[in-house]
């Protein structure tokens, strides 16, 4: 398109981001819907697409002004630090955590394969001969195993059910952001956790389901598997767009896509992050509990659907319009 096809398609966008803009700037606490925040968030993105393509055109000293000015004012609106809200953070979590991961959906299905099919060829392979496990697990681990899931659990002592929630919290959020931090080595280093991950959870339950305790094993991990594997995905995709923010930088420096792209990962990576504490307290509290396995399984295959109904459905009022600008001009 030529500059004044651009002006047009894009002036309007430009206009609106103006009103928040100014929102936020005239109400110190940033009086935005969850909505607009998200709206924000995603016209902040496009502009700044808009500045480097007209800077790399020559359309203006003007409009390169402009809409640098503009950038800088969403800068300082999304970037300052903002006084803490429980409700912020609520529609963060509810509204613009899963509509972000849903316009980055294709990071988060290579991030799925990469955590799934590895994981499930091991299982099948371990399942069929469980002495291949000594490939990837140590005699003691599998002993350990075998233990735990060999009989009934007896309960835990008073006051366990803290101890292990918080050793949960700690061990998975540090490991979704060890998944995610690795993405800075252009993306392999999220691969290899991902798929190190998936062929030590296939290979820990094709040993247990091929000797025999699949029965105590699901009826474990059912109830926070849903939260806790897929926050591993999520977190995954948070480091593969940090990894293609490196390899494939586009038009822009490496250093101005990684504020850009970088942003985005990160917030998705938060959600990740809660999505592990959830499951750190399900696995703490209620994972070990006595009650019966029917009931486990079928709050576990509830906790499985409200995981994909928030992930799928959450945040769809936002404008799907905006959202997605700025997918399709990458």
């Amino acid at each position: 398109m030529n500059r004044d096809q651009f002006i047009s398609s894009r002036q309007a966008d430009w206009r609106r981001f103006e009103t928040l803009i100014g929102m936020t700037e005239t109400q110190r606490d940033s009086k935005l819907a969850g909505e607009e925040i998200s709206e924000l968030s995603a016209l902040y993105r496009a502009i700044c697409f808009d500045l480097s393509l007209v800077q790399s055109r020559d359309w203006g000293t003007s409009m390169s002004r402009y809409l640098n000015g503009l950038v800088a004012r969403g800068h300082n609106s999304l970037y300052r630090s903002q006084p803490g809200s429980v409700r912020k953070v609520w529609e963060f979590l509810m509204h613009e955590f899963p509509s972000l991961l849903r316009e980055n959906h294709w990071y988060f299905w290579l991030a799925f394969v990469l955590s799934v099919v590895p994981g499930v060829v091991c299982g099948v392979v371990v399942a069929h001969d469980p002495s291949q496990a000594g490939r990837i697990l140590p005699e003691n681990t599998q002993s350990m195993m075998e233990m735990m899931y060999s009989a009934e659990r007896e309960e835990r002592e008073t006051g366990m059910e803290s101890a292990m929630a918080g050793f949960y919290v700690r061990n998975n959020v540090g490991i979704a952001f060890k998944c995610f931090a690795l993405g800075a080595f252009a993306g392999i280093g999220t691969m290899s956790v991902l798929v190190f991950n998936s062929i030590y959870i296939g290979t820990i339950t094709g040993f247990l389901v091929g000797r025999g305790h699949s029965g105590n094993f699901f009826e474990f991990v059912i109830g926070h598997g849903s939260f806790e594997l897929t926050a591993i995905v999520v977190s995954g995709c948070a480091g593969l767009m940090i990894g293609h923010a490196i390899v494939h930088p586009g038009q822009r420096t490496i250093t101005e896509n990684l504020k850009i792209r970088g942003l985005d990962a990160v917030k998705i990576a938060l959600g990740a992050g809660f999505m592990l504490v959830v499951a750190a307290f399900i696995e703490g509290f209620w994972s070990p509990s006595s009650a019966p396995r029917e009931v486990k399984i079928v709050v576990g295959a509830c906790l499985w659907v409200i995981v994909i109904l928030y992930l799928t459905m959450g945040g769809r009022t936002l404008n799907r319009k905006r959202l997605t600008f700025n997918r399709e001009a990458n």
